[in-house]
């Protein structure tokens, strides 16, 4: 499984800057932080001066609690928020995942962040999307998730039969609950292949209205948008 997640570069498939000064991140898993940990902070690291940053969740199956935390812990300015529990077992103690007090590189803060979904997101792609959207830090757009917020074991049962068995529970402290079996729900529902258009836009606008950056900035991304109004193929990020 390691070497598996080694060759797909610890689920970074993509890093970008878009025109208009967005970033934009595309992760397929999220690695562990002791095996993943360098390769996230260099995605992290490479987006420190664009305006706006776009997490492309779409593709991501799966993922890690720690690398979850890791990534959460960029947007927020230091180690105290609490972003969830797993209960092992039906009485189990929680193991409580905070942000972390220490990052290998600078936190991105007061910029808008967005996290894009689709009904193939699933278990750790779906914690970080869940945790950046309970505590108000990432609007979601795109699809409704898959749904698996349980940890589980597969058990072999012959042959050709396996068993996934739920052996914990994740928990938010902010929600009381989780997104089991209903998914992640996003903020601007949206089909998942016009998702990243329905962010890039929506950051381009923010952009262009903030007074506090520079004028440069909100040239380019005003010109990104007139160019919106006459599209052409590379003029348009999902396509």
């Amino acid at each position: 499984m390691r070497e598996q997640f080694r060759l797909e570069n610890h689920g970074v498939r993509k890093i970008e800057r878009l025109p208009g000064n967005v970033g934009l991140i595309e992760l397929t898993l999220i690695p562990e932080l002791a095996e993943g940990g360098a390769t996230l902070a260099a995605a992290l690291q490479l987006m420190q001066h664009t305006h706006a940053l776009i997490f492309d969740l779409r593709p991501t199956r799966g993922g890690s609690p720690d690398g979850v935390a890791f990534l959460a812990s960029y947007l927020f300015p230091d180690g105290d928020i609490h972003l969830s529990d797993i209960l092992d077992g039906p009485q189990g103690t929680p193991r409580q995942f905070w942000t972390t007090p220490y990052l290998p590189g600078p936190r991105y803060l007061d910029r808008p962040a967005y996290v894009l979904t689709s009904a193939a997101t699933f278990s750790g792609g779906e914690a970080l999307a869940y945790d950046l959207q309970a505590h108000a830090r990432a609007t979601i757009i795109g699809e409704s998730t898959r749904g698996g917020a349980h940890p589980s074991q597969v058990v072999s049962l012959a042959e050709h039969i396996e068993l996934r068995l739920p052996i914990a529970r994740t928990i938010s402290p902010i929600t009381g609950s989780n997104w089991e079996g209903v998914g992640v729900q996003p903020d601007l529902p949206t089909a998942a292949a016009a998702a990243l258009d329905v962010a890039y836009r929506t950051a381009l606008e923010t952009i262009a209205e903030n007074n506090h950056l520079p004028d440069q900035s909100r040239l380019e991304a005003r010109q990104q948008l007139g160019h919106w109004r006459s599209p052409t193929p590379s003029s348009q990020p999902g396509r």
